[in-house]
């Protein structure tokens, strides 16, 4: 008798073949789908019966910079995905029905201007998701009806979630009492690296 798990996987195998790629880790499954695809492949998780994904949990942008410590060829080859692509967007997605979950993940085509379609005619709940992944990473969801900053102030410069934001910021708010108001300014705390002692000294722990 089949898991749970690998009925999923079949039904998405007869459902998709060769369009995506499937990876299993960790008793999960991802789902990995070009970003040209991204809207199709979602309407049809929600609306195939086999699979009945009705519900989308979360939505979120990833920044992947840094990822793999320098070896981001290896891990872009074992992702599935063009070497060289820094943002992607991942929903968790639940079926009430037949009561599994999947995590889809899709990346921007361009990482100076990352751009992905909305997913809000499909889940109408990820507005609020869609501009949270545009305000901290500056992921813009062509086709979203509402799409501006949501956690951030109007005037914020940049994306804080991006790896290459600095800790300190760019610029910093107060109040002004001779103007009345409140102002910005640039940042005046001195920037500085935040490494755990553990990560920074090779010797740590040396001879305990």
């Amino acid at each position: 008798m089949m898991t749970r798990l690998e009925t999923l996987k079949n039904n998405l195998l007869a459902a998709f073949g060769d369009a995506i790629v499937l990876n299993e880790a960790l008793g999960e499954l991802t789902l990995e789908v070009p970003p040209a695809q991204w809207v199709s492949v979602c309407n049809k998780l929600r609306t195939e019966s086999t699979l009945r994904f009705e519900t989308c949990i979360d939505l979120c942008g990833v920044d992947y910079l840094t990822w793999g410590n320098g070896s981001r060829q290896q891990a872009d080859e074992k992702a599935g995905r063009s070497q060289g692509n820094r943002y992607a967007v991942v929903v968790h997605l639940l079926s009430i029905e037949h009561n599994w979950r999947l995590r889809v993940r899709t990346w921007a085509a361009q990482d100076d201007f990352p751009m992905v379609s909305s997913l809000v005619e499909c889940w109408p709940g990820v507005n609020w998701y869609e501009r949270e992944a545009f305000d901290l990473y500056g992921i813009v969801f062509e086709g979203h009806p509402d799409l501006r900053r949501i956690l951030t102030d109007y005037g914020f410069i940049g994306h804080p979630f991006r790896k290459d934001f600095p800790l300190s910021g760019n610029v910093e708010m107060r109040y002004d009492p001779e103007q009345r108001r409140v102002i910005y300014q640039p940042v005046t705390i001195d920037p500085r690296e935040i490494t755990p002692r553990v990560v920074r000294e090779d010797t740590y722990g040396a001879g305990r």
